[in-house]
């Protein structure tokens, strides 16, 4: 069995001034001092990156985009080639996270795109997926899910799975305060594994990284990370408290 390193990314959502960002990471890192045992990210706005890449070196927090756009360069006004990311320093990249799908109408189909693009660019994907509250109350959650990692991982091979990370978050849990039971994470984070490993073979049940997402905190991620299917979390609002971040990392 392959150890997989328990992983904590923040996701700021539209939070934080460049200088807001540069502040928290050093603060974050005097708070956390060596912390080896989980690998912690954070995700600013587009506007924070260079600031937060800049007070992250020799920390060892890293940094993700909360997003990107597919092609190289052109006429895409408004959007960010992943080229760009990288030339910040940035290493990791949100994708299909439930506000892009809901509120800016991103489909699977858009997400394969983004993924691919993205391990082409040497940028590790964090690919979000999730089910409502009504489609969990029709008892569409598993076809949902597998629906959602199927297609958002058919431009991936084999090969690539180790680079690859996926974040169950129940659309219902997020930024409501409500958060899926223990055993419902577990149930579903494992879910996503098993779909995984049959589309990227056998071999991606160990390697592939599968986060739960969906108002995680330092009073929940214990009884979270206990799951055997559970490597971490993509943390929401509690990621912009420096306290509220630190403390769930050292609790992973």
């Amino acid at each position: 069995m392959v150890a997989r390193i328990p992983l904590i990314a923040g996701n700021w959502k539209m939070n934080k001034t460049p200088a807001e960002g540069d502040a928290f990471v050093r603060a974050l890192a005097t708070r956390l001092g060596t912390i080896e045992a989980v690998e912690v990210v954070v995700a600013p706005p587009f506007t924070g990156l260079q600031a937060v890449v800049s007070a992250s070196l020799g920390t060892g927090i890293t940094v993700a985009a909360q997003n990107l756009f597919w092609e190289e360069r052109g006429a895409f006004t408004g959007e960010v080639a992943p080229g760009m990311l990288t030339s910040l320093g940035v290493r990791w990249v949100i994708i299909g996270h439930s506000e892009r799908r809901q509120l800016f109408g991103e489909t699977d189909q858009i997400v394969a795109r983004k993924v691919r693009s993205a391990l082409n660019h040497d940028l590790r994907p964090i690919m979000c997926v999730g089910e409502t509250q009504e489609e969990r109350d029709a008892g569409m959650t598993e076809e949902r899910l597998v629906s959602q990692v199927t297609k958002g991982l058919a431009h991936v091979t084999a090969g690539e799975a180790g680079e690859l990370v996926v974040a169950y978050e129940p659309i219902w849990a997020i930024g409501t305060g409500r958060t899926a039971t223990p055993a419902a994470a577990q149930e579903a984070c494992a879910l996503v594994r098993r779909q995984v490993a049959q589309v990227l073979g056998p071999a991606a049940r160990e390697t592939v990284r599968v986060l739960y997402g969906g108002s995680v905190t330092p009073d929940n991620i214990g009884d979270l990370m206990r799951q055997d299917d559970v490597d971490g979390a993509l943390v929401g609002g509690a990621s912009l408290d420096v306290e509220s971040f630190a403390v769930i990392a050292e609790r992973a």
